[in-house]
C-alpha cells in the first residue's frame, strides 16, 4: 500500500547505449548526486509517499545501496523488467538484450499499483514545479495527465533526440502524441526526418518527456493489447512504447489525458556529451538555493 501519499514509478532499466553506460545512476551533483536523486527529492517535497524503481533483474541490490537513505523518508519498492516477461506462445528471438519500451516496464508493476500514480524517467530533470503539479493532479482525482514542455526547450546539443509531440484540444486534453525520432535544432528551426523527407517543427508544440500521472486501469489495456503487438512487430528490436498505447486509448475515445502545461526548466542525460551541461545547471540551481547540498543529509 502507498504510505502517506501516491507512488512514484521511475523508469530505471533502460540500457542507454547512446550514452555509453548506466546514465540513471551517473553522479551530476557536487556529492555524487544522480538526476534520480534530485527527482525523488522533488517528488518527497511535494507530497508522494513511495517511489518504486523499475530495474533489470540483478541491479536491486546497487539500487538498494545507492538509495537506501530516503527509506526512512518514503517507502522504497522494485519491480523487475525482464526479457522473458511474455504472454504465453511467445519467446525472446536470439541476440534481443535491450528491453521491451516503456509500455512494457510499467507493465513490470502488475499488482503494485492499487492508486493513481507518477510516472518518469530516471534520466530526466523535470523540476519542483512540475511534480507540485502533477502532485495536486493526482490529489485532486484529476484523472490521467502528462506534463508537457516547450518542444525547443527539451532538444539536446549533442545530437538528435525522441520526442512525443503532443496536440491539444481548446480544454487542455490530449487529441494526439506522435513519436518523432531524429529530432534537432537546425539553425532558427526545428527538424527531423522520416520516410517521406524533411520536416520542421514548431519550437513551441508541447512535448512529453514521459512524466504522466495514470490510473491503475491503464495496466489492464497494456496487458490486454501487448500480445497483439507482439504479433505485428519484429521482435528482434521492436519497442512497446506508452505514448503509443496511450495514444491509441485516446483515439479510441477510451482515455482522456490533460496535458498540465510547465515552464520548468528540463534537461536531461541521452548522450555522455550531455553530462557538463547537465552538472552546470544543478550548480546554477545549488547556488540559487533551490536544492541544499549535499541533497540529503
Amino acid at each position: 500500500m502507498d504510505r502517506g501519499g501516491p507512488t512514484l514509478v521511475v523508469l530505471a532499466a533502460g540500457i542507454g547505449s547512446r550514452f555509453g553506460g548506466i546514465k540513471q545512476i551517473e553522479p551530476v551533483g557536487p556529492n555524487g548526486e544522480s538526476l534520480i536523486d534530485y527527482s525523488i527529492y522533488d517528488a518527497l517535497a511535494t507530497g508522494f509517499g513511495r517511489i518504486l524503481f523499475v530495474v533489470q533483474e540483478g541491479m536491486e541490490e546497487r539500487f538498494r545501496e545507492r538509495f537506501g537513505t530516503i527509506a526512512d523518508r518514503c517507502e522504497l519498492d522494485f519491480a523487475f523488467q525482464r526479457l522473458d516477461d511474455l504472454p504465453p506462445g511467445f519467446s525472446v528471438p536470439d541476440r534481443r538484450g535491450k528491453p521491451w519500451g516503456t509500455a512494457h516496464a510499467l507493465l513490470s508493476c502488475r499488482g503494485r499499483l492499487e492508486a493513481p500514480f507518477a510516472l518518469i524517467n530516471a534520466d530526466d530533470f523535470y523540476g519542483r514545479g512540475a511534480f507540485d503539479s502533477l502532485a495536486r493532479s493526482l490529489s485532486t482525482g484529476g484523472g490521467p495527465a502528462l506534463v508537457g514542455y516547450p518542444l525547443g526547450a527539451t532538444l539536446s546539443p549533442s545530437g538528435p533526440v525522441s520526442r512525443g509531440i503532443c496536440r491539444l484540444d481548446d480544454a487542455g486534453y490530449l487529441v494526439e502524441i506522435v513519436e518523432r525520432s531524429g529530432l534537432r535544432q537546425e539553425e532558427d528551426r526545428i527538424v527531423y526526418e522520416d520516410g517521406e523527407g524533411r520536416h520542421g517543427v514548431e519550437g513551441g508544440a508541447i512535448a512529453s518527456m514521459n512524466m504522466w500521472g495514470l490510473t491503475p486501469d491503464v495496466l489492464k489495456e497494456l496487458d490486454r493489447r501487448f500480445p497483439a503487438f507482439l504479433r505485428g512487430s519484429d521482435l528482434r528490436s521492436a519497442e512497446y512504447q506508452l505514448p503509443t498505447v496511450i495514444g491509441d486509448l485516446i483515439r479510441e475515445g477510451r482515455l482522456r489525458v490533460r496535458v498540465l502545461p510547465t515552464e520548468e526548466e528540463w534537461f536531461g542525460i541521452t548522450y555522455h556529451e550531455d553530462l557538463p551541461r547537465v552538472r552546470a545547471a544543478i550548480a546554477r540551481l545549488i547556488a540559487a538555493g533551490t536544492y541544499p547540498s549535499p541533497l540529503f543529509d
